[in-house]
């Protein structure tokens, strides 16, 4: 078998509640004959143009030989530096396909200058742009983070000398805006399945060609997706896609966040894709489920809160020792392409659990509509509610900083998350120069006592940015910014990519605001030192 399940506990009564009903109503089975009506007349429309993904694996055969060849002509040329521009699913699938392989992808999701010029500049391991190809994933070539990273990559090339035509690469939808710009301009373009959304995409060209490129074996990773098929179209009590849904979407009342715990060791990397795909699909007209990605030792696994099912992926599910001292817990394991497969499946019917649409993203282009709000007035920010040890301090609510220090401000964040809320720190900053900024989140929920998630801005926008407002209203935010002087033009812009983070956090941190979620937002002067500043006082 490719995937195994395992529930006990809680969590079993919970799914044998909730299966009889998807097995009767056929679900499994409908998902695999497109059946659109599944989720309701309002959802008919989009669904019936988005379940192509149910077809990927023998979609995508022929992609694997055209995928080997190109490879094999860029090694010839000494261009063994692949770099993906892309977003949401567009890089999250690729990332951890490519970690999982041990491949060196580099994934450029982010507008924080320093970022952007890390990924042209390479590193004397990897090479530079002389060794560099980049793929443009997109599926229409609107998103404005991958646009601008064409757009500085191209013009890099042509300071050069080198022809952007010999060196991009691009995934699309046929007949898109991007598509059309891009046979025009000369670049190689592989054409995604347009019945496909994005963050169903792990297995279609937006999945594939990267990590092909960077030297992944896909044929082996469909042969692993293709291997599950059978098992989730049947409607069957032991389909593992149905026993997961009712595991994560069942139950009355029912928890309504999930704890990704995984041992990290056979697959890199998989929670923040099913955080994506769970956050987006699901968190809509204020329901949902709230992935939280999770370290084996986080506190929301030591001291598990009630509205929290924990998800424990693990090399081997026969694991029976954690199920005996996790009672509540559910156990999966399985290849990297079964799980794209089940994951996929299973957030589809928890959709229909929930009585939600789980194709479309009703909440995302808010954000955007404020982003280029923010970038055309460019308003200058205001003034900080005060500054410590270099931490400039804002509220939305100024009863948030009445104690003036910056303990005394993250304690009043606190105090504002309801009994079934949560805490979502979201850091616009350079991953690349300050990854240990990520541990901030187990202090935040020590802290807090809160399930806690983190994301790196501006990629979670395209991830759980949705259900941070389309979800229930029950979150509280905590921004961290970087001011400096490091900075970069976006050629055919007015803008910067340093004004470009800042719009989009600014954009965002206002949508959540009108929403009435309370948004503190801290900018480190000094980034690297001002990191030990916000870990004090989170303690």
């Amino acid at each position: 078998m490719s995937f195994e399940i395992h529930v006990s506990g809680h969590v079993k009564d919970v799914v044998d509640q909730t299966l009889p009903g998807l097995v009767a109503s056929l679900v499994a089975s409908g998902i695999t004959a497109g059946d659109a009506d599944l989720w309701g007349p309002a959802a008919a429309e989009e669904a019936g143009r988005r379940l192509g993904w149910v077809e990927a694996v023998s979609v995508s055969r022929p992609l694997v030989a055209e995928i080997a060849a190109l490879r094999a002509e860029l090694v010839a040329l000494g261009l063994t530096r692949i770099v993906l521009a892309g977003m949401g699913g567009s890089s999250l699938a690729p990332e951890v396909i490519a970690a999982t392989a041990g491949v060196p992808l580099v994934i450029l999701d982010s507008t924080a200058p320093g970022q952007v010029l890390a990924a042209l500049d390479g590193d004397a391991e990897s090479g530079g742009l002389d060794r560099t190809v980049l793929v443009v994933a997109s599926k229409s070539g609107s998103t404005v983070e991958t646009d601008s990273a064409k757009r500085a990559f191209e013009a890099a090339w042509s300071d050069l000398g080198i022809d952007p035509a010999e060196r991009i690469i691009v995934v699309t939808d046929p007949g898109s805006p991007l598509d059309e710009a891009s046979q025009a301009a000369g670049y190689r373009v592989f054409h995604a399945d347009p019945a496909v959304g994005g963050r169903y995409s792990a297995l279609t060209a937006f999945g594939l060609v990267p990590a092909g490129l960077a030297g992944v074996d896909i044929a082996e990773l469909l042969d692993e997706a293709e291997a599950t098929l059978l098992e989730v179209a049947i409607d069957d009590p032991k389909n593992p896609a149905l026993v997961l849904a009712a595991a994560i979407a069942g139950g009355a009342p029912r928890r309504d966040k999930m704890g990704l715990v995984s041992d990290g060791t056979h697959i890199v990397g998989l929670p923040d894709w099913i955080e994506q795909l769970v956050a987006e699909s699901t968190g809509k007209m204020r329901t949902g489920i709230l992935p939280v990605v999770l370290l084996p030792v986080s506190p929301e696994v030591e001291q598990t809160p009630a509205d929290l099912q924990i998800v424990r992926l693990v090399d081997d599910a026969q694991h029976f020792q954690i199920l005996e001292q996790h009672p509540d817990e559910v156990l999966v394991s399985g290849s990297l392409g079964a799980q794209f497969v089940v994951w996929e499946y299973a957030t589809a019917i928890a959709g229909r659990v929930l009585g939600i649409n789980p194709f479309d993203q009703p909440d995302v282009e808010s954000a955007k509509t404020a982003t280029r709000g923010m970038l055309e007035a460019a308003p200058a920010p205001g003034a900080p509610a005060f500054t410590e040890n270099g931490v400039e301090v804002r509220v939305t609510d100024p009863a948030l900083a009445a104690s003036g220090t910056l303990a005394g401000v993250l304690d009043a964040l606190w105090r504002a998350v309801p009994a079934d809320g949560y805490v979502a720190v979201q850091a616009y900053v350079d991953r690349v120069a300050v990854p240990q900024l990520s541990g901030f989140r187990e202090l935040v929920a020590a802290d807090s006592g809160r399930p806690t998630t983190f994301g790196w801005g501006p990629r979670f926008l395209h991830s759980t940015g949705q259900y941070h407002k389309g979800g229930p209203a029950h979150g509280v935010f905590l921004q961290i910014l970087e001011s400096t002087d490091v900075d970069l033009e976006i050629p055919g812009r007015p803008f910067t990519f340093g004004q470009l983070i800042r719009a989009q956090a600014a954009g965002d941190a206002e949508v959540l605001a009108a929403h009435g979620r309370p948004v503190v937002t801290l900018t480190l002067t000094d980034p690297q030192a001002d990191v030990l500043t916000l870990f004090e006082a989170a303690q």
